[in-house]
Order: structure tokens, then sequence, then C-alpha cells
């Protein structure tokens, strides 16, 4: 039987410090919530005292009602030459009133010599006595272990000393942390396999960064040469190339490796913790991250997409519900008769795989590639193009002209865009004008107030998405631009597609579709 993996998250402290992550305090307490719900078996929460928006998430996460998931505070080891119980950081980890606190000390010689400057023997004590007065304090403690691998290659003894120290203060694990994330896998096994034959009954944990592309592999490692614990982060998120991502290291140890935790059971749930996270940390979900992309199961071939379709585990290594995903068909010009019946099959439409008109619409399919657009992430556009081929379904209203208008007031230099957009909706002709800033928010408002007073609902759809691509730039202004728009209402997602050499015709098309799918669509 198998050792059972601890699951560390450290999201909301050392993700936070990737760059574009942004996170407030009601999103790290609804994140840690989630993680909870999952099975994550300690939350590092942030730093005490480094800032106004940590002290204020510890404050509020006590009224928090976790039912499995323990909280830890993360801090360092007390200054040189103070003690202990004289220390504010210290003070302010007890503070924060979590049952774990987790600090972080020096391993690497070189640290602690030329970087807080201090002897090799004062860095053992500070080490040792913060462990112990933190102890003393009814605390649960996690040792972090600084540049462990780079001392440890420095210097072996000396690194093994530091973890001592924190073993003779009580500590209830160590943690090995690739800081520079520059270790290889190999040479990270062994040195994790000695330190765990060491240690002897303190389990070790590690703590990996992506920076060779490497945090998952080397924390499986990890985990066969005798660790007991897995710190990362959901998605990957993290400081300069990111941590090791848990959304990836879980399913490995779970469904790959047989290894018993707690969110074991949970699997089912790990794609939509990712996309939660994603949302949270006000981050782009990857749609290539293994397990949870858009694109992890998707299929574009013709030939994979047809053998996947009759036997799974044909190309696909896990049957994708396991970790809550699905597979996705992609249509494109290179699409036959056989992927288009799957695509619709996939979207909920029920045709006749002989209808004629289904060359006639792969025909179209093909040409439209060829002008600029591209259907893999608008499968509400796919969704209407073949609808409207095999008369499925009657648009819910008719275009008669739109217009937009963009002017810059240069005594104040402020720019303003006008759209007005005239439809036919029930039989009666509505005539609206928007302002915005831009044109496309322009046409987007003017658009939703001309269907108001007919489907209210319309107002209840954000737009979080909007990409423009150049397709030929060898022909400058007049190149066709394919637009990508991505429109949201409660947990439902899709998108569009527009192509034209007018970049707001082209907005304008992928707005139009977005909007016709929600009204065909009740959700």
């Amino acid at each position: 039987m198998k050792p059972e993996i601890l699951i560390y998250d450290t999201t909301l402290r050392d993700g936070t410090q990737g760059e574009g992550v942004s996170m407030s305090v009601a999103s790290k307490l609804r994140l840690a919530e989630k993680m909870d719900q999952f099975g994550v078996d300690i939350i590092e929460g942030g730093w005490p005292g480094s800032n106004p928006r940590d002290m204020a998430f510890f404050e509020q996460a006590r009224s928090l009602r976790l039912k499995h998931a323990k909280l830890s505070a993360f801090g360092s080891t007390r200054r040189a030459n103070v003690k202990a119980c004289d220390d504010s950081q210290l003070g302010l980890l007890l503070a924060a009133q979590t049952p774990y606190i987790t600090i972080f000390g020096k391993t690497w010689l070189l640290h602690v010599e030329s970087v807080i400057k201090t002897t090799a023997e004062e860095n053992l004590k500070m080490i040792r006595e913060s462990v112990e007065f933190l102890v003393k304090n009814s605390r649960n403690v996690i040792y972090d272990a600084e540049h462990f691998f780079d001392g440890y290659k420095d210097n072996r003894d000396y690194a093994l000393k530091t973890l001592q120290a924190a073993i003779d203060g009580g500590a209830e694990f160590v943690c090995l942390c690739d800081t520079n994330g520059g270790t290889q896998v190999e040479e990270f096994k062994k040195i994790v396999s000695d330190v765990a034959a060491f240690c002897g009954n303190v389990p070790v944990a590690v703590h990996c960064h992506n920076d060779c592309g490497l945090g998952v592999a080397l924390s499986i490692a990890g985990v066969e040469a005798g660790a007991r614990m897995v710190q990362g982060t959901l998605n990957g998120v993290g400081e300069r190339n990111g941590n090791a991502n848990l959304c990836t290291i879980i399913p490995n140890l779970s469904l790959k490796l047989s290894y018993p935790m707690n969110c074991g059971g949970n699997l089912k749930k790990l794609r939509d913790l990712s996309l939660f996270a994603d949302e949270m940390t006000n981050t782009r979900s990857d749609s290539r991250a293994p397990y949870v992309g858009a694109s992890s199961f998707a299929h574009k071939g013709g030939v994979h997409a047809d053998a996947a379709n009759k036997v799974k585990r044909s190309y696909e290594h896990i049957d994708p519900t396991l970790v809550g995903n699905k597979t996705r068909v992609l249509v494109s010009d290179m699409s036959g008769r056989a992927l288009v019946m799957m695509k619709a099959k996939e979207l909920g439409m029920d045709i006749d795989a002989k209808d004629p008109k289904i060359k006639t619409f792969l025909n179209e399919l093909k040409q439209l590639e060829f002008r600029g657009y591209e259907f893999e992430a608008a499968d509400a556009s796919f969704k209407l193009l073949l609808s409207r081929f095999l008369n499925k379904d009657e648009p819910q209203f008719k275009v008669r002209g739109y217009r937009v208008i963009v002017e810059r007031d240069e005594t104040n230099s402020v720019i303003r865009s006008e759209a007005t957009v005239k439809l036919e909706v029930g039989g009666s002709v509505e005539h609206t004008v928007a302002e915005a800033h831009g044109p496309v928010g322009a046409l987007d408002l003017a658009l939703r107030k001309a269907l108001y007073k007919h489907f209210p609902q319309i107002m209840d759809i954000e737009l979080i998405d909007f990409k423009v691509r150049v397709i030929d730039s060898g022909l400058g202004a007049n190149a066709v631009v394919r637009v990508q728009i991505e429109f949201k209402d409660g947990d439902k997602i899709w998108g569009t597609v527009g192509a034209s050499d007018n970049v707001i015709e082209a907005s304008w098309e992928a707005l139009k579709d977005a909007v016709e799918y929600k009204l065909q669509n009740s959700f």
C-alpha cells in the first residue's frame, strides 16, 4: 500500500507573486473554500504583515467553516541576533491564528553569509529557535528550506544541519524548496531520497518551480523518492515561470501512480476548480493545460476523431470525465462528413448524415476557412452556420443595417464612439444608438438595446474576451483580420468568429453570432 500524499496549496501566497495575477480578499476567501471542498489538505493564505490584503484575509478567514483543509500563515525565521519572542514578524504569524505556520530559512551558505550577512552558526539558531518558539505557542510548523538544492550541492553537510535544526525545534514537516527552479530530475530524486533517509520519522515535502519546465516532473519524482507532501499552485501560477502545477500533479499521482490522497475522490471537480482559480486570480485559462485544458481531449484530424469516437482510449490517455473534462471535436477546412457529424452530436444537434445539404455545408465551411474564419474556438458560430444550412432554427432578429462613428476631441483628448443599429425583431423595427469609448463596445451596447424589449435576458451576458488576428500581414492595413469573441452567462461560455478586411465588420459578425446563440439557447 502506497503512503498517503498531502497536498499543500500556495496559490493564495506564492501564486499571487506571478506576473498578471491579482486577487482581492474576497477572491482569496472564495478560492480557499473551493479548495477545501475539493480536498486540499493545507492552504497557505499569505504572509501576515507583508501587506494589508493578507492581514485582512487572515482576519476574515477566521469565520470560514472549512471542513477539511487547514490554513497556514507564511513567514521567515527570526532576524539575526534577535530573540524569537521579540521578533515582530513571528508575533504577526501567531496573531494570524492559523493552526499551521510555515516559515522559511536559509540553507545555502551563499545566502547566509552574503545576503542576510550572518554566521553559519547563528543561522542554525535562527531556524531552531523560531520553530521552537512557534511550536511552544501551539502551532504546527512546516519548515521551508529555501534554496535547498543549491545549498545541498554547495555544502551537503551544512544543508542537512539546517534541516536538523528545524527538526530539533519540533517541525512537523521539512520542505525542500527548489527556489531557483534549476534542478534536474535525476539529481533532484537522489537528493530527496538522501534527505528522506536522513530525516527518519520527520516527513519531507517538496516545493518546485517551473523555470526549466520541470515543476510537475520534479514534484512527482520527489514523491517517488520519499516525499509525503507536495507544495504547488492551481494552474501553476507563480513567480517567474510559475510554481509546480497541482492541477497536473494531482491526477498524475492519483490516476497514473495510484497514490492515495484526500482529494483523490474528487477528481471530477478538478477542471471546475481550475477554471474557478483562473477566475479568482484574474488569469486567462490555458487551453492546452494537461488534464483540465479545453484542448486536452480535442481532436481535429478526421482519423483521430473517428478513432476516438469508436474507442475512446485509442487517442485519449484517460477518460476525460475522470477529471471533469470532455472530448471535443474541432472542425476546420480539413473536416469531412464524419467529423461534422461528430461535432454536431457534441453540440446536441440531431441531423441526418445522408442529408445532401451536408456536402454544401462542407464546401461553404472550407471557403470560409480559406477567407480567414476559424471555428475551432467558435462553437457557437459553427452551430449557427450549420443550423442555417439545415434550416433548423430561424434567426431571432434580422439586421437592416448599422453605422459606427468614431470622433476625437483634440481639446481634451477624448475619444468617443457612437453606434447605430437597425434590427427587425418580431415584425417591428428597432432603431437604437449607443455610445462607448471604443467602436466594438458601442456596437455591443446598441445591439443589446435594440433587443432588450423583446429579450431582456440579453443583458445577462458578459463579453469576457476579444481577440483580433491579422491573417495576411503582407497586405498591410488592407489585410483580412479574424475577430474571436467569448461571452459568458453564469457558468456557460461560448465563442464566435468573424473575418473581414474591415475590423468593424469582423467584430460585428462575431457580436451578432454571440447574441443570436444566446437567444437560441435557453441557459
